[in-house]
């Protein structure tokens, strides 16, 4: 069904791509729901075959499929195990548990097993199915890093996919692990991934270049903090003493200015939104480290004392001058009055 093709001066590309997800890691499916707002370019657009230069895609999601559920569903899945569903990308939403200490039974599944009628585990899924994938892509930190259900005291030993298959991991078409984190996902961040992993499937994009945490560099490359509107409050020593202010929330739990997301310059839908934008701190979701490394998550950051300490002085100072300059600049120039004598300096000495 799918064939290959050669563009002038391009490598082989595909005509047709199947996005096989599964949401049966250890997930609320809150990454599925997300996709469903994005509008750059939306999920419909995508499926719909409106984006010029895209492969066909045929999407297997279990909440935006339009089979009639079970086996029907589970078809293309099947097919793909057995080498009879290619092109495809493999697209793992929750993180993986280690079915290693399940005991006698198993921490999730898709499925049961023809042949024994078991429950087939997601990570016998991942196993079949990343080897043959032409990329794999993790959606939501619960995926990428682990998340919430790998956090300290957690039974499951859960794990992101990358810590799973290993960060080494290469796909048939050559890609690693391609991670796009958040709790959940920022909507157009995943559908602008995929877009762009869709064109280099078509031949007509490079690969999506990716940081060392496997994260799409051009979303994941500066800081919360970089991008938000309340940085200037920090430059200018005023923070926050609760979350009605609209000033720099470092002192009340805000981790922005180490943590690696574009959601305040981006916002959450059509541009609108995002944690600080709305009052609400930065509790690091997108970040390897979450959500051990970030709590209480409502503490002040260890380094956010000493930090507003130091910036203190200087801000009062550069707040005072520039409330000085501001004053000024709200003023206008003396010349500008109805007398009859024209003040405004102009001299038409330098006429023949």
């Amino acid at each position: 069904m799918t064939q290959t093709h050669e563009r002038s001066g391009q490598a082989a590309g595909y005509d047709e791509m199947h996005i096989l997800w599964i949401s049966e890691g250890m997930s609320c499916d809150g990454d599925t729901v997300s996709i469903t707002a994005a509008t750059q370019p939306a999920i419909e657009d995508v499926v719909g075959g409106v984006i010029p230069g895209l492969p066909k895609v045929h999407l297997h999601n279990k909440v935006l499929s339009p089979s009639l559920g079970g086996e029907d569903y589970l078809a293309p899945f099947r097919a793909a195990a057995r080498g009879e569903l290619e092109p495809f990308m493999l697209v793992i939403e929750g993180s993986v548990p280690n079915e290693n200490i399940n005991g006698d039974g198993y921490w999730t599944s898709l499925g049961n097993d023809p042949a024994t009628g078991d429950p087939m585990t997601v990570n016998t899924w991942i196993d079949r199915l990343a080897p043959r994938a032409w990329a794999v892509v993790a959606i939501g930190t619960c995926a990428t890093y682990g998340g919430i259900h790998a956090m300290a005291g957690n039974p499951t030993g859960c794990m992101g996919l990358a810590d799973y298959l290993g960060w080494d991991f290469r796909s048939t078409g050559g890609l690693p692990i391609v991670n796009v984190p958040g709790c959940p996902v920022q909507p157009d961040n995943f559908m602008e991934t995929l877009t762009w992993v869709l064109y280099h499937a078509a031949g007509s994009a490079p690969p999506p270049p990716l940081d060392e945490m496997l994260r799409p560099q051009w979303l994941f490359g500066k800081t919360v903090h970089e991008g938000c509107d309340r940085g200037a409050y920090y430059e200018q020593g005023d923070f926050a003493g609760d979350y009605n202010s609209p000033k720099c929330q470092v002192k009340v739990g805000c981790w922005g200015p180490v943590v690696n997301c574009n959601v305040p310059k981006r916002g959450w839908m059509a541009g609108i939104g995002g944690c600080p934008n709305v009052g609400g701190i930065c509790i690091a979701c997108t970040m390897p480290g979450f959500p051990d490394k970030f709590m209480p998550f409502m503490d002040m950051p260890p380094g956010g004392n000493l930090s507003s300490t130091l910036i203190k002085p200087y801000g009062a100072f550069i707040r005072r001058m520039r409330g000085i300059t501001n004053h000024t600049a709200n003023r206008e120039p003396r010349w500008r009055h109805n007398r009859e004598a024209l003040t405004s300096g102009y001299d038409p000495r330098w006429r023949p």
